[in-house]
């Protein structure tokens, strides 16, 4: 096949993620990856290979995962939204797509990402929402865990919130924004950065949830920051209520930023 008359084809996919082992395809085929390319294989009646924004881990949802792959095929973009998503569980659909230059990666061409956190703070646990945000039993206090959060803002070594997992080649990320919102019962925590290391939000939540809970002070976070070791921070916070909101591009590549699933959250 003349690789000039393939085109690159960008989608935005959302997915709940409890029942899946996170996005990357592994050999039981239980994950995100594995059922987006088999959906795609039906429609395309070929073999599709996709390359992501951003990896996410069991239990994490998506709200504009932004994949690209390749493919001879022309077909308008609704056939590819409407086609595939016929194949794939309900669970996991494919929000919009969109033709993209052979030079745009999805990974690669992102200047950002973006997670949210939804957290419930209820003396009983969730049950209709269960999955779908975190839950601490105890109050949280807003202004504990403000000045904590602004002490992350910047270039940083984050290898205090690194997973032992981890494979990136460095620990020093720059992490751009922290907002920390109230909303009735919920607490909403919005993180933006140029990339994030593995567990790096969850295990800054479980520093922001014991500062906001009084269990420490909110100086406690530059210690932790500055110890470069795993060791020195909390425990990783349970990955329920964890969103990947999508990847950020520049506004050369008309990649929606947004899209109805993220109208859902508080």
């Amino acid at each position: 096949m003349d690789e000039s008359a393939r085109r690159r084809i960008a989608l935005g996919v959302a997915y709940r993620g409890e029942r899946y082992h996170g996005w990357q395809s592994q050999p039981d085929g239980q994950t995100v990856q594995d059922h987006l390319e088999a959906a795609l294989a039906e429609f395309a009646v070929m073999p599709v290979t996709t390359l992501c924004a951003g990896r996410t881990d069991s239990g994490v949802h998506g709200l504009n995962q932004v994949v690209h792959f390749d493919t001879p095929l022309d077909r308008p973009a609704f056939s590819w939204v409407r086609g595939v998503n016929r194949y794939l569980p309900r669970d996991i659909a494919i929000q919009w797509c969109q033709p993209v230059a052979r030079d745009f990666h999805a990974r690669n061409s992102a200047r950002g990402r973006r997670y949210r956190f939804l957290v419930l703070e209820s003396p009983v646990r969730p049950a209709l929402e269960q999955g779908a945000c975190g839950w601490v039993f105890r109050p949280l206090s807003g202004d504990a865990m403000a000045p904590a959060a602004r002490t992350l803002i910047g270039e940083h070594d984050f290898s205090s919130f690194r997973s032992a997992e981890c494979q990136a080649a460095s620990p020093v990320k720059q992490l751009r924004q922290i907002e920390i919102s109230r909303h009735g019962a919920y607490w909403r925590f919005d993180f933006e950065g140029s990339a994030f290391l593995h567990h790096m939000v969850r295990n800054i939540m479980g520093c922001l949830v014991a500062i906001g809970q009084g269990h420490r002070p909110a100086s406690w976070m530059s210690e932790v920051l500055a110890a470069r070791s795993r060791d020195a921070a909390a425990p990783t916070f349970p990955p329920d209520g964890l969103y990947f909101v999508g990847p950020v591009y520049d506004a050369v590549h008309a990649i929606p930023q947004t899209t109805p699933a993220m109208s859902w959250l508080p």
